[in-house]
């Protein structure tokens, strides 16, 4: 069971395959896996102490981040994100922490969930992926609704003001008008913009 593989010069953490959303882009749907490992789909949820039996196999001072990013929406488990972050940044406190996620995490748990990322994590990434509510949920078929895109905008909002580092991501799939809208979004939002690799 793949809980950390390699992609570049970063050590990414597989801590779950649930996920609200069912974007039409998903590289899941496509492959069981990407980076050093042959596949992410886990056969379970790894707790606390296999997470941690997974880094001390690893020299966390080699990879120039360690990113949570998986085959699912890592903000699921966000108590276990939280405390795989404190183990990290005890044991070596220069390491990076970023966080992939959908922004999603508040309507996950019900409560405003960024704070608890504060002091922890270096920088999230929040896939943005549509300039507007009904793209959105045209592409990403959120579980929630009409109310995701209003949420995964306020939850950017809360890490920019919270973390070190927000950024809004869109992949580079997406035809030019509704990358550059999205530019304006994310201008908008005091936020920047990356245009990630679609990976097929």
């Amino acid at each position: 069971m793949t809980i950390l593989y390699e992609l570049g010069s970063n050590l990414y953490v597989n801590l779950t395959n649930r996920c609200p959303c069912r974007c039409a882009f998903c590289i899941r749907q496509k492959t069981k896996g990407i980076g050093s490992e042959g596949s992410l789909w886990l056969e379970h949820e790894p707790d606390f102490d296999e997470v941690i039996r997974a880094f001390e196999e690893r020299e966390i001072s080699a990879y120039h981040s360690i990113v949570f990013c998986g085959y699912g929406e890592p903000l699921e488990r966000i108590d276990l994100v939280v405390a795989v972050c404190k183990y990290l940044k005890e044991k070596d406190p220069g390491c990076k922490l970023r966080v992939n996620t959908n922004g999603l995490s508040d309507l996950i748990h019900g409560f405003p969930t960024a704070r608890l990322l504060r002091g922890l994590v270096d920088s999230v990434s929040i896939s943005l992926n549509a300039p507007n509510a009904a793209a959105y949920n045209q592409l990403c078929h959120p579980v929630f609704g009409e109310s995701a895109f209003r949420a995964m905008l306020q939850f950017a909002q809360d890490c920019k003001r919270l973390l070190p580092e927000a950024v809004l991501s869109v992949v580079d799939c997406l035809p030019p008008e509704e990358l550059e809208a999205c530019r304006r979004v994310a201008q908008e939002a005091g936020l920047p913009l990356r245009v990630r690799e679609y990976m097929e």
